[in-house]
This record gives structure tokens, C-alpha cells and sequence, in this order.
């Protein structure tokens, strides 16, 4: 294990300049996440260690990347993909990786728009969208989810143990990836949105890959959210009776997208504790779980 977090403590050292300077490094939360909740939850690094590196893409790409992993108990352990909001790797996004260390995991967070962009400091979400967003391919996102699940595997990670979650954009990639990727045990994808646009870009949405996932997948939804009505979600239910892989969506009735991001005013505690207990159940279920 200590080789282990000596190898990430490293990385840390020798990529901390090049973060601090390039895309994905700004420190705190999006601008086009505003307003931020006072209380936001901040997880300590008690037990744990955090830290930015540098993940080399298939493609030659580098790309940057938060990495939490347990100090308190001996690897290999297992490993979790968290796949970014649409305001990319912020500090939220990072806590969650800490969270994931705090209960064993090793949880990886790749920058998944480096090539196109930093949305940290974008003021509002439909320049995000036009700017950045609309210019990152589906099949790049799920190759950098693999180079970064490869990274993981060399620094601790356990590959017979790999799972994937994601929050909003995220969380449509995690179907994605779950339909992609014969190494994801699990997935948990947090209102990703299931139908949309065919596009150079995105040719397939989840609704498109139902029957084709390798993993199972636990969908967790808000009832009243307006991006992703109920009859998308019924839809999805109906194309999913058609996957090998077992499968659940749960819906939170009256309660808005985004109710896990305790730093925003769609946060809804209730919802979102109850969302990451499932999360942990499912992918101990499925055996992604600290005990092999």
C-alpha cells in the first residue's frame, strides 16, 4: 500500500505546477455554478489522501485528473470512475472522490473537456454547453475513462473491482460507459439525462444502449426535474426490459436536478443521503466493495 501512496504523493509533487497553470485546475467551485451554499459539505483528508495528477490518453493526450484514495487500509482497492458535472472538475466534484477514499475506494475524476476547454470561470451554462460541451465526442469521454481506469489499476486500484458514477452530464455517461466497458462491475448514474440529439458527437444516448449494458446500472432521478421529464424516464424503463444486466431507477417525487450537490440550492438532504447509501449498497451488491 505504501508504494502505493508514495506513487500518488509523487504525482501530486511533479504535476502541482502544470495543474495549478492549466486546464481543470482552478481551486473552489465553478463561476456557473453560483450562488454556492455556505454549508456545502467539505470532507477532511483524515485517513485519506487527495491530490491532483496527470493521466497520458490514449491518444497522447495529457490529461489532468483528481485522484482520493484510502491511507487507513491495505490495498488494492477498489476503484470508482466519478464523472464530472457539466461544470467539469470542481470542488465538488472533488469531495465527492474524497468521500468514495473516506469509505475505501480509490475514486479517479479525469478532466473529461481538457482538450476543448475549462469551464470553471464561464459565467453561465449555455456558453459551457456552445463552447465546450457541444465540441467533446462521446467516443473520447469514454476513452479517457479508460485510460484513467488503466491509471488507477497501476496506483492502487483493484480492476476486478471497478465501478462508475456520475452526476448530470455525468450521469448520462455512466449508461454509456456501463453499454462501452467490460471492466465496470457497477454503475450509479445521477440524473443523466436519457434521451437527446443524434449527433456527429453523440451518436447514442442511454435509451439507445438499454439493452446493451455489461453492467448493472442504478439510475437515480428527481421527479420534478424539468430536463428530464417522467416520460423520458418510462421510456428508458420500457428500452431497459430488453438488458442482461440488472438494472433500477428510483424517483425521488417533487424533487429538483442536481439534489445531490449540496453546494447549490437544488440540494435536497433527504434525497441525496438516501441516493448515496443506495450508491454504496449497489456497488457492493455487484461486488465493488471495500471487501472483496
Amino acid at each position: 500500500m505504501s508504494e502505493h501512496i508514495d506513487s500518488l504523493s509523487r504525482s501530486v509533487e511533479v504535476n502541482r505546477r502544470g495543474f495549478l497553470t492549466g486546464v481543470g485546475a482552478a481551486v473552489g467551485y465553478a463561476v456557473a455554478a453560483g450562488p454556492v451554499q455556505a454549508d456545502a459539505i467539505v470532507t477532511d483528508l483524515k485517513g485519506i489522501t487527495a491530490g491532483e495528477v496527470v493521466i497520458t490518453a490514449n491518444d497522447g493526450a495529457s490529461i489532468p485528473a483528481f485522484v482520493a484514495m484510502p491511507t487507513v487500509r491495505p490495498g488494492p482497492h477498489p476503484t470508482i470512475l466519478v464523472v464530472q458535472e457539466i461544470f467539469g472538475i470542481h470542488d465538488y466534484i472533488r469531495d465527492v472522490c474524497r468521500r468514495f477514499a473516506k469509505v475505501g475506494y480509490l475514486a479517479v475524476a479525469p478532466a473529461l473537456y481538457a482538450r476543448q476547454g475549462d469551464p470553471s470561470s464561464i459565467a453561465d451554462i449555455p456558453t459551457i454547453i456552445t463552447s465546450i460541451v457541444a465540441k467533446v465526442p462521446d467516443a473520447q469521454v469514454l476513452s479517457d475513462l479508460d485510460a484513467a481506469s488503466a491509471w488507477a489499476f497501476k496506483h492502487g486500484g483493484d480492476a476486478s473491482r471497478m465501478g462508475i458514477t456520475g452526476f448530470c452530464w455525468g450521469g448520462r455517461i455512466v449508461w454509456l460507459y456501463a453499454a462501452y466497458s467490460p471492466l465496470v462491475k457497477a454503475g450509479v448514474a445521477w440524473y443523466g439525462k436519457l434521451t437527446g440529439e443524434v449527433t456527429d458527437m453523440t451518436p447514442k444516448h442511454p435509451i439507445d444502449v438499454a439493452a446493451a449494458l455489461k453492467a448493472p446500472v442504478l439510475g437515480l432521478y428527481g421527479g420534478a426535474d424539468p430536463g428530464i421529464p417522467m416520460d423520458s424516464i418510462e421510456r428508458m424503463k420500457a428500452a431497459l426490459h430488453d438488458s442482461k444486466a440488472p438494472w433500477e431507477i428510483d424517483v425521488y417525487p417533487d424533487t429538483p436536478h442536481g439534489f445531490h450537490a449540496d453546494y447549490r440550492p437544488s440540494y435536497r438532504e433527504e434525497a441525496a443521503k438516501d441516493g448515496w447509501k443506495k450508491t454504496l449498497e449497489w456497488l457492493a451488491k455487484y461486488h465493488v466493495s471495500v471487501m472483496p
